[in-house]
């Protein structure tokens, strides 16, 4: 094929991807259904812009392979232990109960039953690319049902392995016979355990070679070497070259370099993704679409019904609330990227034929541009369903209390802070919605309760008329905000103290009525800012007064544009001034033994020693013959150049002394 003619094609392509997303853009629509669109526009069945859609369909495969790859480099135990019971159990309970409800309903609709297997693991799959990125864009990765998509995502993304092993199967392939499975299947546990051996021994070794020569080319080649090579002998062996892609993933996220491997191969993949979801589009047949309009809503709308109603039970078997479950629900009910893998190798398989063909590739498209939608209306129809929650019947601990702190989340945060305050013998009762979370609580006799902060009957049991203080430390914006709204119309004396991660959320937790907004972002800040002047020794109190000044009103000071003049002057005057500070003499250190005169500090240094602890006991003005021993402690006094010079003097060794003496007469 000429060289200009794919380059054609590829002008086209991106020519109208771009007008495509940038349209996208204004109207805030996922650039994934962008390029679904521009599939839609340039394909054999829209304009016909590009007619021999293999081309891109090739482009198409290397994209899975990249997706896959990278898939493999998110999902390494520790990735894994970190998700929990989200991954292990919310995972298989929602692939299970969505593919048992599509079968049965697909049976119930006339469908063979080998057909209506092949639907339920179609179903199963929900879109990561899509799901992930709008949460992201929306800052909820970290909330719970972020948390819960995210887990049962990537246990999705794993099942497409053993799903097509088994498709050909039900295709009754005569190279898919149940020994032929057994022997891939078997064939496959070789294989894990020689990427298991490689992973300990071969990958890392390549990767540490490739990082020692210092060439990002060789490094970024050994990466897409792994990847396609493990691609290709996965074919090879009778295997999908994803399978490949995904073992390569995985060995390397064992190893120290996976976060740089990741790094160089995003362009790859956001360039070979974005043509997979271009082809997929270019599979849509729009006059079927026109035609059919009737059975492409219904099935559309059958899908996102029984998707939903998996993924809600599937999500209330996890013990969270009706409200959560209904956001995953509807985050997650669209028909995932590699479904279409799936379906397409089900019409080569003959178990779909054309015409059911396409209407599971419209519908699925549609439920793909719908998602965007679905999320955002999420949290509305989530409050609405958290009306059927139910009031459980343990006694209410907050009820009985007077002046005591809500704290609502029982994360890492929430815990320290019930830890501070059991220590204090202050009275507390946390609020949580992680049901796994509060038996634990319980069993270790904490006063927690099961509920959501932003219904008015939960707070009630919690004593929120009563309370003197309640502390949000949850990660999800959105409820934070309604829970601060509906705490300070109950109870206006209430003092309320919130969490941000981003400096976005301050002013919308202010105008909800809280009394204080802790910014993770600008903490992290102030921190840095103390670390840096203690170390240059400036006073305690000039670093509380300026820490405090930037704390006021919101951080004010450090969300403004404007120079910090009077900060820096204070910092100024401060490190041009003199200051105190202690040094605990060591045995090594050559000053332990000297005395005070042959130490000669301020000769050395500028710097001069007040005073000389010994014993709790201290000795002023020490005299020249004051012997310093092992475990004193000298008082210092100098300007900031002074003391960081001492401080250097001080700490050397006697071992560094000698060696610097004994190699003066070779220098």
């Amino acid at each position: 094929m000429p060289i200009h003619s794919y380059l054609q094609d590829t002008v086209v392509l991106f020519g109208v991807a771009l007008a495509v997303i940038a349209a996208s853009r204004l109207i805030r629509v996922p650039a994934i259904v962008g390029f679904l669109l521009t599939g839609c526009l340039v394909g054999p069945y829209g304009l016909g812009l590009i007619h021999n859609s293999s081309r891109v369909e090739q482009f198409a495969e290397l994209g899975v392979v990249f997706l896959l790859f990278e898939i493999g480099l998110e999902v390494s135990p520790k990735r894994l232990r970190s998700l929990g019971r989200y991954f292990f159990v919310g995972g298989p309970l929602q692939a299970v109960s969505t593919a048992l409800l599509t079968t049965g309903v697909s049976v119930a609709l006339g469908f063979p039953v080998l057909q209506a297997v092949f639907f339920g693991l179609v179903l199963s799959l929900s879109s990561t690319a899509i799901v992930l990125r709008i949460y992201n864009d929306r800052r909820e990765l970290e909330t719970p049902h972020g948390n819960i998509a995210l887990g049962i995502l990537l246990f999705q993304d794993i099942l497409i392995v053993p799903y097509l092993l088994v498709v050909p199967l039900l295709g009754g392939s005569a190279q898919a016979s149940w020994s032929s499975v057994l022997w891939r299947l078997g064939g496959g546990v070789l294989i894990l355990s020689a990427a298991f051996a490689a992973s300990r021994y071969l990958i890392p070794r390549l990767l540490q070679y490739l990082v020692a020569t210092r060439v990002r080319e060789m490094f970024l080649m050994g990466a897409l070497f792994l990847c396609f090579g493990a691609a290709l002998a996965t074919q090879q062996l009778g295997f999908s070259l994803a399978l490949g892609a995904f073992l390569a993933g995985v060995l390397i996220a064992e190893s120290d370099y996976h976060l740089q491997v990741i790094a160089d191969i995003m362009p790859f993949r956001d360039l070979f993704n974005s043509m997979f979801f271009i082809s997929i589009g270019m599979l849509l047949q729009l006059d079927f679409v026109v035609q059919h309009p009737l059975e492409v809503g219904l099935a559309t709308l059958l899908i996102l019904t029984i998707k939903g109603s998996a993924l809600y039970l599937s999500v209330r078997g996890l013990l969270f609330t009706h409200r959560i479950a209904a956001i995953v629900a509807l985050g997650l009910s669209q028909i995932g990227e590699f479904s279409f893998v799936l379906i397409q190798t089900g019409k080569a398989c003959g178990i779909v034929d054309p015409w059911t063909y396409q209407l599971a590739i419209a519908a699925s498209i549609v439920t793909m541009a719908l998602t965007p939608l679905l999320i955002y209306i999420a949290p509305a129809i989530g409050r609405r369903m958290g009306s059927f929650e139910g009031k459980s019947p343990e006694p209410p601990p907050g009820e009985q209390l007077r002046n005591h702190v809500i704290i609502v989340g029982y994360g890492l945060a929430g815990r320290h802070l019930a830890t501070v305050l059991k220590a204090a013998s202050l009275p507390y009762v946390i609020l949580e919605l992680n049901g796994a979370t509060v038996r634990r609580a319980k069993r270790d006799g904490e006063p927690i309760l099961y509920g959501d902060a932003s219904r008015s009957d939960i707070l009630v049991r919690c004593g929120i008329l009563g309370a003197r203080i309640i502390v949000f430390v949850i990660s999800d914006p959105p409820s934070v905000r309604r829970g601060v709204k509906l705490a300070r119309q109950m109870n206006p004396d209430l003092f309320i103290i919130t969490r941000a991660r981003m400096q976005a959320e301050i002013e919308g937790l202010r105008a909800s009525g809280a009394d204080d907004v802790v910014s993770e972002e600008f903490e992290t800040s102030i921190e840095i800012f103390t670390s840096v002047l203690t170390h240059l020794r400036v006073p305690g109190n000039i670093i509380r007064s300026q820490t405090k000044l930037l704390r006021t009103d919101d951080y004010q000071v450090l969300r403004s544009a404007t120079p910090m003049a009077h900060l820096s002057e204070d910092i100024t005057r401060a490190l041009s001034a003199g200051t105190i500070d202690t040094f605990l003499v060591v045995p090594d250190m050559k000053a332990a033994g000297m005395t005070i005169a042959q130490l000669d500090l301020r000769r050395a240094t500028g710097a001069a020693i007040l005073a000389l602890v010994r014993n709790d006991e201290p000795r002023t003005n020490p005299g020249p013959d004051v012997q310093i021993l092992a475990g004193d402690v000298l008082v210092v006094v100098g300007s900031h150049a002074q003391m960081d010079s001492a401080f250097r003097y001080l700490e050397a060794t006697r071992a560094e002394v000698e060696g610097a003496v004994t190699g003066a007469p070779d220098a």
